[in-house]
């Protein structure tokens, strides 16, 4: 990757935002950080994240309800969305390794690529562990990976470093000199990355429900125990960055019909219901159960390339039944 010496994001983001729609992780009213529009000329101070944003960015890709085609006089007609030019600053390590485990799930879904394509990603190191999070076990952080990234942001010590990390990346930076970054940031880049995995510790219950759930160890009554704390709210489906569930949906108009999808929740109870009244997964445990296999599972790893879980801790911060990643990989583990 080229390296360059960075005299503040602000200017960076400056130049990226011209000709593109410019989204950062900012608090909103209440105080969560949210991914919002800003303006490419705004003067407002740039600084890493300390926590990920409430949700995450996949649904500038994967939209939470959209048409996918009307059939109208006995024909099917496409509805492609027409993206504007995007960039989105200061995502996570995290969250850009969902996206790429989202690019492959969605590898031929035209609606996601087409607004995939259209975005510029740039990704910034953390500084500092987040309150749930444990990417450092997941092998998705704490700093950003370069192929996840089309630029790469990291604060070392009193100046900042940024590193080029696609073709995409490289173009966009057409027209803003920057020079070379002086020798020893792969080794400064490195040492931050450690103190910040060590800020997050061994998280020895990860590995060990991991471990149990390919086993296959784990008993039922287990997963019974914890569908019955299991709201079926979708809360922790709905912001967890590689979530993909989705319903089809029909709308009747005039001249015809337009099919939608919208998101879905795999802890629904009528998720999985067939037209025949049979339900595979009727009880909360096992609802419970098939989660937690979508983001451990030895089988899912092989197929998208790494785990479904990226260590975010979203859902430990947002479940009201208390049966976030933490609390799981604890109860499973033991016999």
């Amino acid at each position: 990757m080229q390296a360059l010496e960075l005299e503040s994001p602000e200017l960076l983001r400056a130049h990226l935002g011209e000709g593109r729609q410019l989204y950062q992780p900012l608090p909103d009213s209440q105080g969560a950080l949210r991914w919002q529009r800003l303006e490419a000329g705004s003067a407002l101070p740039f600084a890493a994240p300390e926590e990920t944003p409430q949700f995450a960015a996949k649904a500038f890709f994967f939209a939470e309800r959209e048409a996918l085609f009307r059939y109208e006089h006995g024909r099917f007609i496409a509805l492609l969305p027409e993206p504007q030019p995007q960039v989105l600053f200061g995502l996570s390590a995290c969250d850009l390794t969902a996206i790429a485990y989202q690019d492959r799930f969605f590898a031929e879904d035209p609606h996601y690529q087409l607004r995939r394509r259209a975005t510029l990603l740039v990704g910034v190191d953390c500084a500092h562990s987040c309150r749930h999070g444990f990417c450092a076990r997941m092998d998705s952080g704490p700093d950003v990976r370069p192929a996840t990234a089309d630029l790469i942001l990291s604060r070392l010590d009193a100046h900042w470093l940024l590193l080029v990390a696609s073709a995409a990346g490289e173009r966009a930076l057409a027209g803003l000199a920057l020079p070379a970054a002086a020798p020893g940031w792969v080794h400064e880049r490195a040492a931050n990355a450690q103190r910040v995995a060590a800020e997050q510790g061994e998280q020895p219950a990860i590995a060990a429900g991991r471990a149990a759930l390919n086993a296959g160890t784990v008993a039922q009554g287990a997963w019974d125990e914890l569908g019955l704390r299991c709201f079926g709210c979708s809360g922790c489906t709905s912001v967890c960055p590689t979530c993909s569930c989705f319903a089809p949906a029909q709308q009747a108009g005039e001249g015809g019909v337009v099919q939608e999808r919208v998101w879905d929740s795999c802890l629904y109870a009528g998720f999985q219901k067939e037209a025949s009244g049979h339900n595979p997964s009727a009880g909360p445990g096992q609802r419970v159960q098939r989660f937690w296999y979508h983001k451990f599972g030895e089988a899912f790893a092989e197929r998208f390339g790494r785990d479904g879980c990226v260590g975010c801790g979203r859902c430990d911060a947002v479940c009201p039944g208390s049966i976030g990643v933490h609390q799981v990989m604890q109860r499973i583990s033991q016999p």
